[in-house]
This record gives structure tokens, C-alpha cells and sequence, in this order.
């Protein structure tokens, strides 16, 4: 692997899809991996993590960074568990003492193990390292991992919306892809298996309760929940689409807290 690669998220590829594809890829060695955040911040901080991995250490790493968060992910490959946290307690102590009123948060997991590498895994780990309180050093577990949000496929044809209703939900930990039509929508759904689909009703192409029909006719796992999220206020539409199997239905405009509500709800 190389010393180190600076990743900045481009449209559909992130870091955390990244990282998931590298792990998965070599699924059967051990690799340790620790997220690492710091709060006061330092255009150093990077530099510093590499030059101390490769001269304390000695051993093979990785340092990638999320350019929009600045939170830094550092693979350990060959690492067990207990020897991935003997170097985060070694790596947060020279950061105490090198930069000045640093406060590292540190979370750090072992692949493979209890916990897959799903890049919703990943982003989950990395958003609760920025997010944390604690300055102790946090393993991430299983149950952890079973509270991962999971992925989500908006269906709009208003780029607006589209883009609002991504970037709130990325920022709860979901994954999402967008569509902008019924058809493009079928062949996502069928080839990335999302656990929910936002949709608007008016389509183009198919639409409306023949597209709630035809989501649930595919081949898939698991066939994804479905929220409506649409200017459609019938009552016929609102009362056909629950009998037909539709999980809740938002009408326009919305409350996006109410919004956010009604869909952690299909996931509990």
C-alpha cells in the first residue's frame, strides 16, 4: 500500500465507498483500521500522523482523509485488535504532545471480524469519531453496526428536492442515490437494493401506484419500504397507496423534521 492518499469526495465515489472496496478486497487478511478527528484542527495533521506511523512503527499503513470533514482514516494492515489500539494509544499520545491543545478522538475497529465493511459501517464509524465527546479511545462493535441508517433511494424529478433531501439524509448516515424518473428508478432499486424509497408520485414514464406496484415485483432480497413524498393530496391517491403497500406518505411542502421522523420510523 502507499504511505498515504488525500481522497476528496467526488459524485459517486466517496471515501467510505473507497475504503469498503479495499477491505473487501482483501477480506481475508486482518487489517485494523482507526478513524482519527481533532477538533482544534491542524494543516499538519496529516503529515504529522504519516511521518509517526513510518518512523515509530515501522509497519505498512495507509492514511486517507475526508477532505469535507477532515477526519483522517488509517488502515493498519496485519494488525489484530489489541495491536490496532496499543498504536492509537501511542498515536494520540504523540499528538498531545506535538500539536498544540489537541483533543484526538480515536475509533478504531478490525476487519474482518463482527462487524462488515459496508461503507454505510464506515461512515457511521467515522461520523461518531468526529462527533464524539469522549477522549477514550472508542471500539466500535456489532450492536454499533446494527444502527447503522442504511440506504435510501430518492425519487424526484425536481433537482432541487433531489438535492435537499441528499444532503439531509448524508448527514444522518444514510446512503443515497438519486433517480429522476420511474424507469432509471426500477433498475437502481434492482441492482443496488436499497432499504427504503423516497418517491415522489408524479413521474415521468411510469408513475404513481403502477410504479409502487413494480417495485414490489422485482427480483430483489429484500423489497425496500416505501415513503411518499408528493403534492398529490387526494384522498382516493393517499388511501390507495397504503392499501397497495406504500410505508407512510409526506405530502409537499414539508416539514423536514417531521420528514426525518417518518423515515427513521420505517427503520425501527
Amino acid at each position: 500500500m502507499p504511505e498515504s492518499v488525500t481522497l476528496q469526495r467526488e459524485k459517486g465515489e466517496g471515501l467510505y465507498q473507497n475504503l469498503g472496496e479495499r477491505l473487501k478486497e482483501t477480506s481475508r487478511e486482518l487489517c485494523g483500521i482507526m478513524f482519527l478527528y481533532c477538533s482544534a484542527g491542524s494543516p499538519q495533521l496529516e503529515s504529522l500522523v504519516r511521518d509517526f506511523l513510518q518512523h515509530e512503527s515501522g509497519m505498512e499503513f495507509e492514511v486517507l482523509k475526508d477532505a469535507s470533514t477532515q477526519t483522517l482514516a488509517i488502515l493498519l494492515p496485519g494488525l489484530t485488535l489489541d495491536a490496532t489500539h496499543y498504536q492509537a494509544l501511542l498515536l494520540k499520545q504523540h499528538l498531545q504532545e506535538t500539536m498544540e491543545g489537541a483533543d484526538p478522538r480515536i475509533t478504531l475497529t478490525v476487519f474482518p471480524g463482527q462487524v462488515d465493511p459496508t461503507p454505510g459501517v464506515l461512515r457511521q464509524m467515522a461520523e461518531s469519531t468526529r462527533l464524539s465527546t469522549s477522549s477514550d479511545i472508542h471500539i466500535f462493535t456489532k450492536e454499533e453496526a446494527i444502527q447503522e441508517p442504511g440506504r435510501i433511494l430518492i425519487v424526484d424529478n425536481d433537482d432541487t428536492i433531489r438535492e435537499f433531501l441528499t444532503i439531509r439524509l448524508k448527514m444522518q448516515g444514510f446512503e443515497t442515490l438519486e433517480a429522476l424518473d420511474g424507469t432509471s428508478a426500477l433498475e437502481l432499486i434492482e441492482k443496488w437494493e436499497p432499504d427504503l424509497v423516497l418517491t415522489e408520485l408524479n413521474l415521468y414514464g411510469i408513475d404513481g401506484l403502477p410504479f409502487i406496484h413494480q417495485i414490489q415485483q422485482l427480483p430483489v432480497e429484500n423489497t425496500p419500504k416505501i415513503v411518499v413524498l408528493t403534492e398529490q393530496r387526494v384522498e382516493r391517491t393517499i388511501s390507495q397507496c397504503f392499501q397497495n403497500g406504500v410505508d407512510d406518505y409526506v405530502t409537499k411542502p414539508f416539514s423536514p423534521v417531521e420528514l426525518d421522523a417518518r423515515i427513521h420510523r420505517c427503520f425501527h
